[in-house]
């Protein structure tokens, strides 16, 4: 499983495996109880490996964000995205200590984070782009 291969859907609940195009759309696998669905045409679908967070200098891929989080949980799972703001915030900020505190939201950061543990229990432990994984093959 890429990260290029997982979808986030708006206005459905957590993030999706594309599997193949469809007539009228695509068809995907929810990564929570891997049911396959149709996403429509219509339907705003957010590949992960193209979404960035806003630091104080350069946006950072949301890959390396997932990679820092990776190892500042050493492989597990991330706090639950239930948690209090204040404890979101200093969680995040200790994971991307340059993230912009105005900008990047705690709706963002509990995102991020939720996304974060569905991955780590879909078993991902890499989050490389896919111009990343073709300078290492090189």
């Amino acid at each position: 499983m890429e990260l290029k291969d997982i979808l986030a859907i708006s206005g459905q609940p957590g993030l999706y495996r594309y599997i193949a195009q469809s007539r009228n759309g695509f068809i995907v696998e929810s990564l929570i109880d891997g049911k396959r669905s149709n996403a429509t045409a219509s339907s705003k679908v957010s590949a992960l490996s193209e979404i960035s967070m806003y630091t104080e200098g350069e946006d950072i891929p949301l890959a390396e964000v997932f990679t820092k989080m990776y190892a500042y949980t050493e492989g597990k799972p991330g706090i639950s995205p239930k948690e209090s703001n204040d404890r979101l915030k200093e969680f995040f900020g200790a994971v991307v200590t340059d993230y912009d505190r105005e900008r990047v939201h705690v709706s963002d950061i509990k995102k991020a984070i939720s996304w974060f543990n569905l991955l780590v229990n879909a078993g991902m432990t890499e989050f490389t782009l896919p111009d990343e994984e073709e300078n290492v093959e090189e």
